[in-house]
């Protein structure tokens, strides 16, 4: 018997034990209700609350499960990065001279766009440069061969772009629609207007339709696009809706770009070119005659983290690999100089898995919990204040420029947010209405993830409020907007 009562009253420790840990563990209701609506169960969030500086996190759901943090893992990037190479790190882009040739030497520059790449040739040309008789010879050995980038089905966008250590204007082309109205019809021009380019324009303007988005606004236009000659077709309707609308092509190889770009530039300038692009590597005999460099690393993070760059944060993660692990830049020497840092900071995160740092993966993965621990890190950080201001901010810029608008939260959350198909993802700091400052991690993979967005601006809210487990029977029901007063 009293065998017996022991047993029973071990079991009832262990039951209050297990309940307590479970509500301990459990969602904000207004979170739970809208994660519910949305068909999102419990196990497939991981959510981490804990103010800065503090020893145990005030909320920890699934915080140790490993997930796919999409677009979050461009933190562990940018942070490495300035930690590892300093705020001050700017990337180069060589040109050499032999004979009637020119070389161009890149080192991975995430940004040597169209205004970068002009303002090269204008300094070769302000250095006497006149006419380029020969071949320019592109040499990408920084960087290792990386396969196809491609992540889905769509190879002409932009994020689809693999790493090139001599990475011109992301490979891109920038479409612009202008509806002439007066005329039924619709102007196209190309930037920038590399020769060659076909453009075939049919488009006729459509009055009473909606504007769609993304991939439906291409196949609305019939868009159409062929590499080798380049050419672009837009046939379809175009909805008046839509005013002006811009869209970005990566369409060229990456010579037949650089090509281009060349022969448009330098013939704007006056100058002349008979050579064409060609692969190679800098002669041993080979002088260099200009050095052109990036802007520091703290804009290109800022970019990477605003905007959420994929190719930018390709390019970082490989220079990562190249500086710390010797060129060519391997994937595998990047993932292991991060991996060294966070070791270094304490955090072992044995389940990390890193593709390509850009959170634009099917295989990445990280916990709440180490994702959170690296915030941590990063606010006790010297490079804290570069870091957090590449944050979004909240109803203000970049990613979050339209979320929470209105809100009380509004202009106090620093927030990297995250998306894919299977993936809805945030991760940042939150400064609470009494002034407390809150590293939020919340990570949901489920193939309703895309429709969590009110899930989590409801957690946005609720660590504002002061992290403050509220009434089930006094937060936002289902189909109402999670606002506070």
């Amino acid at each position: 018997m009293i065998v017996t009562m022991q047993r029973l009253f071990k079991s009832l420790c262990a039951l209050l034990a297990l309940t307590s840990s479970a509500f301990a563990a459990s969602l904000p209701a207004s979170v739970d209700q809208w994660l519910r609506k949305v068909g999102i169960p419990p196990s497939n969030v991981a959510v981490v609350v804990q103010e800065v500086g503090a020893a145990r996190a005030s909320l920890a759901v699934n915080a140790g499960v490993p997930m796919n943090p999409a677009s979050v893992m461009k933190l562990v990037t940018t942070y490495s990065a300035l930690e590892l190479l300093g705020p001050a790190y700017r990337w180069k882009t060589e040109v050499y001279a032999e004979g009637n040739d020119l070389f161009l030497k890149g080192y991975g520059d995430p940004k040597l766009n169209l205004e970068s790449f002009w303002l090269m040739l204008r300094a070769l040309r302000g250095r006497g440069l006149r006419d380029i008789q020969g071949d320019i010879v592109l040499d990408r050995s920084w960087f290792s061969p990386q396969p196809d980038a491609r992540f889905d089905d769509d190879p002409y966008r932009p994020y689809n772009v693999s790493p090139d250590a001599l990475l011109v204007n992301f490979k891109a082309l920038r479409f612009t629609f202008i509806p002439e109205g007066e005329r039924g019809g619709v102007h196209v021009y190309a930037e920038p207007a590399l020769p060659g380019l076909e453009i075939v324009n049919s488009l006729r303007l459509l009055e009473g339709s909606s504007c769609p988005e993304g991939r439906a606004f291409r196949e609305r236009i019939q868009a159409d696009f062929r590499p080798r000659p380049p050419r672009a077709a837009f046939t379809g309707p175009y909805p008046a809706a839509c005013g002006e609308r811009e869209l970005n092509v990566a369409l060229s190889h990456p010579e037949d770009y650089v090509t281009g770009m060349v022969r448009q530039l330098w013939m704007e300038m006056g100058g002349w070119w008979g050579g064409k692009a060609r692969e190679g590597a800098v002669s041993p005999a080979a002088r260099l005659i200009y050095t052109h460099e990036s802007e520091p690393l703290t804009g290109v993070v800022r970019d990477i983290n605003k905007f959420s760059n994929n190719v930018m944060a390709r390019q970082l993660y490989l220079t990562l690999g190249a500086e710390l692990g010797g060129a060519p830049a391997r994937p595998e020497h990047a993932q292991a100089a991060i991996r060294q840092l966070l070791a270094a900071k304490g955090i072992k995160a044995p389940e990390l898995v890193i593709e390509n740092g850009s959170g634009l993966s099917r295989v990445e993965r990280m916990s709440a919990a180490n994702i959170a621990a690296m915030l941590q890190a990063a606010w006790r950080s010297a490079v804290m204040p570069e870091f957090v201001a590449s944050l979004p901010v909240v109803a203000t810029d970049g990613t979050m420029k339209k979320r929470l608008r209105g809100e009380r939260v509004a202009g106090n959350a620093h927030i990297k947010t995250g998306l894919l198909n299977d993936a809805r993802t945030m991760a940042g700091y939150v400064l609470d209405r009494s002034g407390k400052r809150h590293v939020v991690v919340m990570l949901i993979n489920h193939n309703n993830a895309p429709q969590a967005d009110a899930a989590q601006d409801a957690l946005l809210a609720w660590v504002y409020e002061g992290a403050k487990v509220p009434s089930r029977a006094t937060s936002s029901p289902p189909g109402a907007s999670p606002r506070h007063p």
